[in-house]
This record gives structure tokens, sequence and C-alpha cells, in this order.
């Protein structure tokens, strides 16, 4: 069995690898592409068009992987079928329900590497091209209205909540375009403070440069102004809004990890926020390792089709026609969950559940009947 498994093993890694491998230098090639007509502009050059293609060929291999497992298996099995090696391990003992366990051990191998890969590497590589993008341009602005985060309190004065406005981030990582606005328990607007920029510290504390704060008092008597504007060159703000969540709402969701989406869809929730998005995107970011073990899964009754029943490059057409169908499926339930409102986890696992059962249904027919 153990000289089974290096075949197996080594002629399916050194395929899926080769599939990879051409997926990213593909991405690598039109990303660059895209971005040459910017060269020059905003101290833009040759290397920095490659770096940011760089950067994103992490979350290339993230969203490939899995079709680059499909698609390497289906063509290592289909050659295997073809030379009669698989007819010749089966021949020696090499049953079905064996043969699923071997591709399943491998499938979760690969798995291991996506997760490994979507949270550690993709997050990281994300936030440098953030960082390169922001250093050229001078910041990064938030689209549309900017971001927003909310901060329910108790204070002395009562129940109060918070609801503070980012419009983007500078080029040295701090916060720029504050707005932040006190309502209190009855919704009234207690308080306006703006400010140019804002750093935060790990325990929460907001340091508000250039601020200006604009105040209603909640009695006032004749003749009293109506609002109390004061302005700081430095204010300390006291939230319990800390950078990770803070940057969450800012970077794009690429940059966080399972945890961190997890975190954050949490703190939308108890803030009485929309979180079902957040909800989606960790749940799929959670279940798409599991990707991997169906998408070997899905290639294993390749192996037992015999090679008059099609050539290897029409059975490789094939699995590109299920990877890309599986794609289309995974994020076409995503945005049919959040308009219908369905359960998260239910819409995260209902691509590969489905998937899975096509190939084990294929998988049983063919065994039985060919």
């Amino acid at each position: 069995m153990r000289t089974v498994r290096r075949l197996l093993y080594g002629d399916i890694l050194s395929s899926v690898g080769f599939v990879a491998l051409a997926f990213l230098s593909l991405h690598f090639f039109i990303d660059v592409v895209d971005e040459l007509d910017s060269v020059g502009r905003g101290g833009r050059t040759a290397w920095t068009v490659a770096q940011s293609a760089l950067f994103a060929l992490p979350g290339h291999l993230y969203e490939l992987l899995p079709i680059s497992v499909l698609i390497g298996t289906i063509f290592s099995l289909s050659r295997m079928a073809q030379t009669s090696e698989f007819t010749i391990l089966r021949t020696g003992g090499l049953g079905p329900g064996r043969a699923l366990g071997l591709l399943a051990a491998l499938g979760a191998a690969f798995g291991i590497a996506t997760f490994v890969v979507g949270d550690y590497a993709v997050p990281v590589a994300e936030r440098e091209a953030v960082l390169l993008k922001a250093g050229l341009s001078g910041g990064v602005r938030v689209g549309g209205a900017g971001a927003w985060l909310k901060e329910r309190r108790s204070t002395a004065a009562g129940e109060r909540s918070y609801w503070i406005n980012v419009a983007g981030t500078g080029s040295g990582g701090q916060l720029e375009g504050i707005r932040i606005f006190e309502v209190d328990a009855d919704g009234a607007l207690v308080s306006r403070t703006e400010a140019a920029s804002a750093r935060v510290s790990g325990d929460g504390l907001w340091t508000l440069r250039d601020a200006e704060v604009a105040r209603w008092p909640q009695a006032r008597t004749a003749g009293e102004p109506s609002v109390d504007v004061v302005r700081h060159d430095s204010l300390a703000w006291p939230s319990s809004l800390t950078p990770s969540v803070v940057a969450a709402a800012v970077l794009p969701l690429d940059t966080m990890t399972t945890v961190e989406l997890w975190r954050y869809s949490r703190h939308l929730a108890d803030q009485a926020q929309a979180a079902q998005q957040h909800e989606i995107r960790f749940w799929r970011k959670a279940l798409y390792p599991l990707a991997c073990v169906v998408m070997v899964a899905l290639a294993l009754p390749f192996a037992y089709l015999h090679s008059r029943s099609g050539s290897t490059s029409l059975k490789v057409f094939g699995g590109i026609m299920l990877g890309i169908s599986f794609v289309l499926l995974n994020n076409l339930a995503g945005h049919i969950g959040m308009l219908r409102g369905w359960t998260p986890w239910v819409v995260a696992a209902a691509p590969s559940f489905l998937f899975l059962l096509m190939s084990l249904a294929a998988f049983n027919w063919l065994v039985r009947h060919r």
C-alpha cells in the first residue's frame, strides 16, 4: 500500500502543482498587463506594478487551489486509466473504498494547505498591497460614504450610541476624515466630533488630531448659544473599538483571517448592525478548504472510465467545466443567501455538499455498472 500511495500521491501532486503554476502565471501576466498603463503616474514604476501583481498571487492561489486539485487529479487519474496503470492497481487489490480513502486523505492535505494560504499568506499579502497602494496614492479611500462603525456605551448621563464614519486611511496607516456622532437614548443628537486624522491604540483609545467638537446642550435658556463648538489640536477619545475592529471595517475583507471575520461579525451583531454578509463570508472561508476533499472525490470517477470513453484532453475539459460551475454556484449561493436571508452556514456548505453527492453518485454508478 505504501508503494501505491507513493505512486498516486506523487503523480497527482505533480499534476496539481503544474496546473496551479499555470493558473498563477496566467493571472500574474493579466494583472501586470492591466496595470501597465499606470506606469509613470503617481510614482508608479514597472517594479511597483510587478509588486502589486506578486501580492495578488496568494489570493489567486487560494481561490484556484480547489479547481487546480480537480483538474490535476482528473488529468492524473485519466492518464493512469488510459495507460491501464489504474486497472493494474485495481487488479492488485486497490478496491473502490480503499481508493476513495487514499484520495480523501490527499484531499484533506490539500485542504490544510488551502487553509494555511487563506488564513496566513493571503491576509499578509493583501495588507502589503494596501500599504503599497497607500504609499503611492497618499492614502486609501473607502468607497461610497466611507466606513461606518457603531458603538453603544453606558455613561453617567445615560445610554449613548456613537456612530463613527471613517473616510479612509493615510500612507502612514492613520485613519483620515473622522466624524463621530453621539446620540442619546431618545435618538437626539448630543454631539458631533470631526477630526482630520486619528490613531487607535491597542486598548481602543483614539487620538484625534485637529478635532472640532460641536455639542448641543440638553437644557438651554433664552439667549444662550444653541451649539457649543470647541477645537482641539489633539483629543483623546476612549472607545471599545479596537484596532482589529476598525481595520475590519476600513480594509478589504480579504485582509481578515477566519477568526477575525468571526469576531467582526459578532461585533456587528452585538451592535444591532447587519452581519449576514460577514457571517456568510466567515462560513465560506471556514468551509472552503473542504472543497479540496470534494474535488478529489469528484475526480475519482474519471479513473473508472475506460480510455475509449474519451481522451484525456476531453476529460480535463470536463474537469474545467465542473470547476467553473462550482465557482459560479459558490458565488451565486452567497448572493442568493443574502437576498433571501438564508442561514449563513447552509449557504456556505450547500455547493460543496451538492457536488459531493454528485461525485459519490457517479462513483457508485461506475463501480456497479462499469
